[in-house]
């Protein structure tokens, strides 16, 4: 895949999300994902990524937005940043409670490609600064 190929690819990956797509969503990923979520532990696999799509859409209601993608065409990862402009519906774990709590917080991802499809999704942003958010809203 080229750098134009790579960053559209990301492009109507967030794009799905955004619409709440998550089956043609999935249809971007490669069996064999690797999902190394905030602070989390890796999760491997496509089922997996799909358990945790029905979870964050049970606990929060996110849009993404000012989505930036950026790729070289000498390197074979892409890059985004984002704001993630949400609302905490249901408490998640250990996490404060939930009270529909809204929240904007910057976030950024790293994207790895294998057979034309997103093989590896890494999200990081600043999980003090949420938890900050919403235990003040």
């Amino acid at each position: 895949m080229n750098k134009i190929e790579r960053e559209s690819l990301v492009a109507k990956y967030y794009q799905l999300f955004n619409n709440e797509q998550y089956d043609q969503m999935l249809a971007l990923v490669h069996p064999e994902l690797v999902h190394e979520v905030n602070q989390g532990i890796p999760q491997v696999g496509k089922q997996k990524f799909a358990h945790f799509l029905t979870h964050m859409q049970n606990c929060y209601a996110e849009k993404l937005k000012n989505i930036e993608i950026m790729g070289s065409e000498h390197h074979p990862r892409i890059a985004a940043e984002f704001i993630v402009d949400g609302e905490y519906l249901k408490t998640d774990g250990s996490l404060p409670a939930a009270r529909n709590q809204k929240y904007k917080i910057k976030a950024g991802a790293f994207f790895d490609f294998k057979d034309g499809l997103i093989s590896r999704v890494t999200t990081h942003y600043n999980l003090p600064e949420w938890i900050k958010l919403v235990q003040t809203a």
